[in-house]
């Protein structure tokens, strides 16, 4: 039975928790590349953040987790010295993981619009839209995050906007939250 590059990432962040070895086996010993500065490259640097945890101090709740060709992305809930909510990225090279970044941040109360981090839909529900999606995210990235054309912003999110949703613990729903919490 073959399973899927995204459940091999879901049993290795489920190792921190159950510290189960079989999933050390998804990672290429010989090319894994660890982008969390605090964590060394190869599995010696997995296993020596792993043995750094105080015994059952780890959880680990995948709320999202996705595959894009030799990609896998997770949104998780953790406990990893102190609770934390997290997006792991996970690149794959003939059915192993190669590469992984993380974003860690500590784990906040809820957003000016009683929003938590992890809450939200957990299915994707317009698969046939994923090219237009991921073409609308780069453009976004591109314009205002990278280049700063804040001016720009009605393109992506029309104020009033019912559809966006902010999870971030210091920005409220809609056009107007973003705009107040830049200025």
């Amino acid at each position: 039975m073959s399973i899927s590059n995204k459940d091999k990432a879901i049993a290795l962040l489920n190792s921190i928790k159950t510290r189960e070895q079989q999933a050390v086996a998804y990672v290429n010993p010989d090319k894994y590349i660890q982008h969390n500065l605090a964590i060394s490259d190869g599995l010696a640097g997995f296993g020596a953040a792993l043995q750094a945890l105080p015994e059952n101090s780890a959880k680990v709740d995948i709320k999202r987790a996705y595959q894009d060709g030799k990609y896998v992305f997770t949104h998780t809930d953790y406990t990893f010295f102190g609770p934390k909510v997290g997006f792991d990225v996970f690149r794959f090279e003939d059915g192993l993981i190669v590469e992984h970044w993380d974003n860690l941040t500590e784990k906040s109360v809820l957003n000016p619009s009683g929003r938590t981090q992890l809450d939200g839909a957990t299915a994707v529900s317009d698969l046939d839209k994923t090219e237009e999606n991921k073409a609308l995210v780069t453009d976004f990235v591109d314009t205002i995050l990278v280049n700063g054309k804040l001016a720009q912003l009605g393109r992506f999110i029309a104020d009033g906007d019912a559809n966006y949703l902010q999870h971030n613990s210091a920005i409220a729903d809609g056009l107007s939250g973003l705009v107040k919490w830049h200025s």
